[in-house]
């Protein structure tokens, strides 16, 4: 293996991980052009986690608030991130530290696209129920939230 190969793929490592936290994963199918050697590749992203260059754990907190802000529930958050390479049980272990917000949340975002009045009918009933599994939240926490009475009312 060459030195030169070596400290140049760690530099455009770098260089990505200064833009935003990568997965492991991630930073791996970015990379593996530039590697050709598969060897390589791993020692280096090795070397990375043990420096603390690059974490799992971060970029996985750093991704669940990041959606969190943009409204994205955990069903989401959750099928994004396995697919972005983070194992099952950080992913769980991340989302459950949110549990308690995942209702607030839910209620903002039905709020800011909604406004405050209940679904006139079935059918906008069935919209909104639709916009919120799309974006990630539990069918259970829909259905409660808009059966209420008056749904979205109050934090």
């Amino acid at each position: 293996m060459e030195q030169s190969t070596f400290n140049e793929l760690k530099q455009v490592a770098l260089r990505l991980l200064a833009g935003r936290e990568h997965s492991r994963v991630e930073l791996h199918r970015k990379l593996k052009s530039r590697a050709g050697d598969a060897g390589l590749l791993e020692q280096l992203l090795d070397e990375l986690e043990s420096e603390r260059s690059l974490s799992d754990q971060r970029f996985t907190e750093e991704y669940i608030e990041s959606r969190k802000r943009k409204g994205f529930g955990p069903m989401r958050i959750r099928r994004d991130l396995q697919e972005k390479g983070i194992a099952r049980e950080l992913v769980s272990a991340c989302l459950d530290e949110h549990e308690h917000d995942w209702d607030t949340l839910l209620q903002q975002v039905a709020r800011r696209k909604f406004g405050t009045a209940s679904p006139a009918d079935f059918r906008q009933w069935a919209k909104q129920a639709r916009f919120l599994e799309y974006r990630g939240f539990a069918p259970e926490q829909i259905r409660s939230l808009l059966s209420r009475g008056v749904p979205y009312q109050g934090d």
